[in-house]
């Protein structure tokens, strides 16, 4: 088994295992193809870091023409120091300190996307204590039924934590109209990941535009932005990947009758399946009447099985494999809930042989932990006929380092 033009064995051998394996090709392809649906009206792609914000990979993006998109303190500094200007830089997030909203104010972002009335004041008034004025988009919940393969996924249905109630959007928007030290700029929605359909998109889309056209008469000239978020599903098993042809056919349209530049925020869907998990089997166990395959990967390295009941697919990297076997592919942390695969037909594996977990690309290593003292795992990234470590596996001194081995008591 190959990555592009190396094969996986040499990366395991030369860089151990488990590791995080990323194909520049993949994502350089995903992101002409989306870049190309969406021509047809003035647009901005800005990737979301949360999916894998690694730095080369950052890097890749931006010098592909990339913008990004933050939903934290530490992502907005892991953008800057990847090259991206605080200029192609979006803030998100339902829950900003007020430690990362003056970051973001202070560095002067694109815009800060606002996710109540009450964030919104405090942006104002933090930007009046800065002597300045900040560009804000709404994050408008469409409160859409969805249908995606997990209800955590889902951000833009009646109820959800995320954005401002669609029936409350206009009135905070006029809000933001009055207020002298922000500056409405843009009008945003996130529905949810894993869409495989354009329909939610059409009818998010069209409940923004009608939004702008109330907003019109109320003398919003500085709005120039329509954000329709990110969630383009990719596939893991069978799901059918959204079509972007229909996509731009749908929505694209819609946006042009605004005259508004259109925003898309992707993520998973430039780098899901562009990476893969990289594991070694280390013993072969039967116990209850059940076959398990216990390699040296498990929840800390991949959350996704355990907290979404997610689907990867599971292959030996050699080909020599005979026969097949249904087994739990589980891994070493000390929870019943540590597995890859829960009755999974899979390559009848033996210690010492390697695995690969596909489309692990997108929410693996952001969501991977130290839990049981586990050190998070290398990440590389292959060019062709060439691959490169870009995150170094943690040591036990990184695991350490922040323990303060004499405290200072406070009274």
């Amino acid at each position: 088994m190959h990555c592009e033009g190396v094969p996986i064995e040499r990366i395991a051998r030369a860089v151990g295992t488990p590791l995080f394996v990323y194909s520049t090709a993949i994502i350089r392809e995903r992101y002409a193809r989306l870049a190309s649906a969406l021509s047809g009206v003035p647009h901005r792609i800005h990737y979301t870091l949360k999916a894998n914000s690694s730095r080369a990979i950052l890097r890749l993006l931006h010098g592909m023409g990339a913008g990004a998109e933050v939903v934290s303190g530490g992502e907005l500094q892991r953008a800057l120091r990847a090259g991206f200007a605080p200029s192609d830089i979006i803030f998100g997030g339902v829950g900003k300190t007020d430690e990362e909203l003056r970051d973001a104010i202070r560095a002067r972002v694109m815009l800060i996307n606002v996710e109540s009335e009450a964030e919104l004041r405090r942006i104002d008034e933090l930007s009046r204590e800065a002597s300045t004025v900040t560009p804000v988009g709404l994050r408008v919940n469409p409160e859409l039924r969805l249908a995606t393969p997990h209800d955590y996924i889902k951000t833009g249905e009646r109820g959800h934590k995320f954005g401002i109630p669609h029936d409350e959007a206009l009135g905070v928007a006029r809000i933001a109209l009055k207020l002298k030290n922000v500056s409405l700029v843009g009008l945003d929605m996130h529905l949810g990941s894993q869409l495989s359909t354009v329909e939610p998109y059409q009818a998010g889309a069209r409940r923004l535009a009608a939004l702008f056209e109330e907003l019109r008469t109320s003398g919003a000239s500085a709005v120039r932005y329509l954000d329709i978020g990110g969630g383009l599903g990719v596939r893991y098993e069978s799901e059918n990947p959204i079509d972007l042809d229909e996509f731009a056919d749908v929505v694209l349209p819609l946006v042009a009758k605004t005259g508004l530049s259109l925003v898309m925020e992707p993520g998973r869907f430039l780098v899901g399946n562009a990476g893969a998990l990289v594991a070694t089997v280390l013993y072969r166990k039967v116990t209850g009447g059940k076959q398990f395959v216990v390699v040296d990967a498990g929840m800390t390295e991949l959350l996704r099985p355990s907290h979404y009941n997610a689907y990867h697919r599971i292959e030996p990297v050699g080909g020599g494999t005979q026969g097949t076997l249904i087994a739990d592919v589980v891994g070493p942390v000390c929870e019943s809930g540590d597995f890859l695969a829960l009755d999974r037909e899979v390559a009848d594996v033996q210690p010492g042989d390697r695995i690969v977990v596909h489309d692990a690309g997108a929410y693996g290593y952001v969501m991977s932990s130290t839990y049981n003292g586990r050190r998070r795992p290398a990440e590389v990234l292959v060019d062709g006929d060439r691959f490169a470590v870009i995150t170094q596996r943690e040591t036990y001194d990184d695991l350490m380092r922040l323990d303060v081995d004499t405290p200072t008591w406070s009274a």
